[in-house]
């Protein structure tokens, strides 16, 4: 491995160079283990009835990991394209890593467990790989996802995420989830969790949007420091949607030294992208519902970016997000105003 990488061969307990479509799995904090690359399911209402094929389409091309959340509204679709290449013998149960994930008017300690077990029971599984808190803002208890007044304000909840963690590492004990992370925290709020006191399990993952144009430089050292992997969501840019996406940012495929390099290893700026993370030890959660580029997407462990290359592409880094997350920006605990 080139040296003078972000994550050295001496921090990784793994090299990123040795990774096949068959064996990509890197360690996690408590034992466990995770797939490099997983397939992201996030759907609007347009697609969810694609995501049971999108599903299968991936475990046929080699894809074990999958990234879901309750508030997609399609844990029962994936879970049916799960449950059928299980029935059919393409897969074992303990082959696919399921992510779930716990959504902000669920952290109250009595509502954790319920939750979690309603997604079990949509999968039809008795526990999950990695269940992680999907954002560190509590709203409004209840089942409204986005509760807000009849002025269009936000029904915010005051919680301390740590009794919301304690909740979560009983189901761990219980037997309902391998392991637990979070996703989009910044320090101070990883921070919180790490210093809590009588901390039994520590976060093994932190999802955030990390992509060329975003490189979370500070954040990744932060959590390699405390063995956090990081997870890539957004890890090609995103849509285009102005209702919740920064088109500040350009289009991250579109750039010129993506399309180069694409074009020397006769692959996608989307693959190059891709591999750039899966060096930097990043998980990476490309979402598709289009066959061939579920397919393509996968297609990244048959090259590899040199240390210059890998430099070049860093230097991109813009430091901005697409997915600012700006409907929430005046809650009390908005991760985004830190600077990581």
């Amino acid at each position: 491995m080139p040296a003078n990488l972000e994550i050295q061969a001496l921090a990784l307990p793994f090299c990123t160079m040795n990774f096949t479509a068959n064996d990509h799995r890197i360690p996690l904090n408590d034992g466990n283990s995770i797939p490099i690359i997983g397939l992201g399911t996030f759907s609007e209402k347009k697609t969810k009835d694609l995501c049971t094929e999108s599903v299968r389409i991936a475990i046929d091309v080699g894809y074990r990991h999958f990234d879901c959340a309750l508030i997609y509204n399609n844990e029962h679709e994936v879970g049916k394209a799960i449950q059928e290449k299980i029935a059919k013998g393409k897969v074992k149960r303990e082959d696919i890593f399921y992510c779930g994930k716990l959504w902000s008017t669920f952290f109250s300690p009595e509502l954790v467990r319920p939750t979690l077990e309603k997604t079990l029971n949509s999968l039809q599984i008795d526990n999950i790989d990695l269940y992680i808190i999907e954002i560190p803002m509590a709203l409004k208890p209840g089942n409204t996802f986005y509760p807000q007044d009849e002025n269009g304000k936000w029904l915010t909840h005051d919680i301390n995420l740590c009794d919301t963690w304690e909740v979560l590492e009983a189901c761990k004990d219980a037997g309902l989830v391998k392991s637990l992370g979070v996703s989009n925290f910044n320090r101070k709020q990883l921070e919180l969790i790490l210093n809590k006191p009588g901390l039994k399990y520590k976060p093994v993952c932190n999802q955030v949007e990390c992509h060329p144009y975003f490189t979370q430089t500070k954040l990744l050292k932060f959590c390699q420091s405390h063995d956090i992997v990081i997870v890539a969501h957004s890890p090609l840019g995103t849509n285009r949607d102005p209702l919740w996406v920064n088109l500040e940012c350009p289009p991250l495929l579109e750039d010129p030294l993506l399309i180069s390099l694409g074009k020397k290893y006769h692959k996608s700026p989307a693959q190059i992208c891709l591999r750039f993370n899966i060096q930097r030890g990043i998980v990476v959660i490309p979402r598709s519902f289009n066959a061939e580029r579920i397919k393509e997407n996968f297609q990244v462990f048959d090259f590899s970016l040199t240390d210059e290359e890998m430099e070049n592409i860093k230097a991109l880094n813009k430091n901005i997000r697409f997915v600012q997350l700006l409907m929430l920006k005046d809650h009390p605990e908005y991760p985004f105003h830190e600077e990581y």
